[in-house]
């Protein structure tokens, strides 16, 4: 087998700050250490952090009053930053920096009067907590389908705003159905978008014609790394999302097959490296 280590992959600079801020927070703490969510949506990375002790909560009511408690990268709402104060909960901000920039537009377009378009998926910590931030001013919507069932006054200011780790081919087609709806839309400052999740979703789409299987390590609910495959099978590369050796699709490959192996931006490269190894040693 021929294995391709597409470039860039892995850990971008928000997941490396959160994981950073995380470990000098174990490091330094007398008592346990509380999260809100994954620190980073990736198996791995939250395993190694239970085994010294972590503890990963969904829900506030999980949280002693007065603990320590670290917000993960994908950022929190407004409401439950209250919550934990009113609980004297000592809270540490691990945001990634660009979604903290989303938080701030949209609570700024909602003080302006904005009505605001956010385009993400349902459920998403990232979207939950940016909807959060001006939940009468924010409609959500997943799909050019949804633009559709829309209905703004011609006189409405709008704007919109992107999780930011959208498929880009896809948020293009729905800005632009939103734009042919409305004609007052205003694009944002930083619509919103990483720049690092689109540079590896560039590289993935120049390389996965040139090879037979994409390989994307990365865990099932980390947004970003199932993008990944889809920017390959958009160029009919079958592509499959890998948490690990043990989840190697062996039946899908042959002693010829020739691999694009990537992973997504909180997917350690030590497990990226663990699987190009086993790959060429078969």
């Amino acid at each position: 087998m021929k294995v391709i280590l597409a470039e860039p992959r892995g850990f971008c600079s928000g997941v490396n700050r959160a994981i950073n801020i995380l470990e000098n927070v174990v490091k330094n703490a007398e008592e346990p250490v509380y999260v809100y969510h994954e620190i980073v949506h990736n198996a791995w990375v939250v395993g190694r952090f239970r085994r010294q002790g972590v503890v990963f909560v969904d829900s506030l009511d999980d949280v002693p009053d007065g603990a320590v408690l670290l917000f993960s990268a994908h950022g929190v709402s407004p409401d439950l930053r209250k919550r934990a104060s009113d609980r004297k909960i000592k809270t540490i901000d691990a945001t990634c920096p660009l979604v903290h920039s989303i938080h701030s537009q949209a609570r700024n377009y909602a003080e302006e009067g904005y009505k605001i378009i956010f385009i993400g998926k349902r459920g998403h910590d990232e979207v939950i907590g940016i909807v959060g931030e001006a939940p009468d001013a924010i409609v959500l919507i997943s799909s050019v389908e949804e633009v559709e069932s829309l209905n703004f006054p011609c006189d409405q200011k709008l704007t919109y705003l992107l999780q930011t780790t959208l498929l880009a081919t896809e948020a293009t087609k729905i800005v632009d159905a939103l734009h042919l709806k409305f004609p007052q839309l205003r694009d944002p400052k930083h619509e919103g978008l990483c720049d690092s999740t689109q540079k590896r979703q560039e590289a993935a789409r120049k390389l996965a014609p040139e090879v037979d299987v994409v390989l994307v390590v990365g865990s099932a609910n980390s947004s970003n790394s199932k993008r990944l495959a889809e920017v390959a099978r958009e160029a009919n590369v079958p592509a499959y999302l890998i948490n690990g050796v043990e989840d190697i699709p062996w039946s899908k490959l042959t002693p010829d097959s020739k691999i694009l192996l990537t992973a997504g931006a909180s997917a350690p490269e030590s497990v990226v490296q663990a699987c190009a190894q086993f790959l060429r040693d078969v």
